[in-house]
């Protein structure tokens, strides 16, 4: 399956459980909700996937974590804010590159607008 095909499968949990939950819950209650729903799609899904950091062939252990691995290629990174705001998209870009993936999805489910509140955040590779 490529990113784009997991990423269709995604958006479709993330309306499921917008729609079965609603706004104004805490970013925990949407993960477990959502990680159910993929499943039940039948994605492989993985929580809190811990990210470290290689810096002068040195690994760190900073405590960074992916809030949800599809299928080991796609991001998932959760929100239940106000409104998205620069750092987000920052953040995501920064965890596609230190885990070398491709695509993130980066959600906000404290809107009115589900639609609205999707964003796709891909990797620019450089050669």
């Amino acid at each position: 399956m490529t990113e784009n095909e997991i990423s269709y499968l995604i958006r479709k949990a993330i309306f499921n459980v917008y729609n079965g939950l609603g706004p104004g819950l805490l970013e925990s209650a949407y993960q477990k909700v959502l990680v159910y729903e993929l499943e039940d799609l039948g994605l492989e899904v993985k929580c809190e996937v811990p990210i470290p950091i290689v810096y002068n062939d040195i690994v760190f252990d900073c405590n960074f974590r992916i809030d949800i691995l599809v299928e080991d290629l796609v991001i998932i990174e959760l929100k239940s804010v106000k409104e998205l705001e620069d750092v987000h998209y920052k953040q995501v870009s920064t965890y596609l590159k230190l885990s070398n993936k491709k695509l993130g999805i980066l959600v906000n489910f404290n809107t009115d607008k589900i639609l609205n509140s999707i964003k796709r955040i891909v990797n620019k590779f450089e050669d």
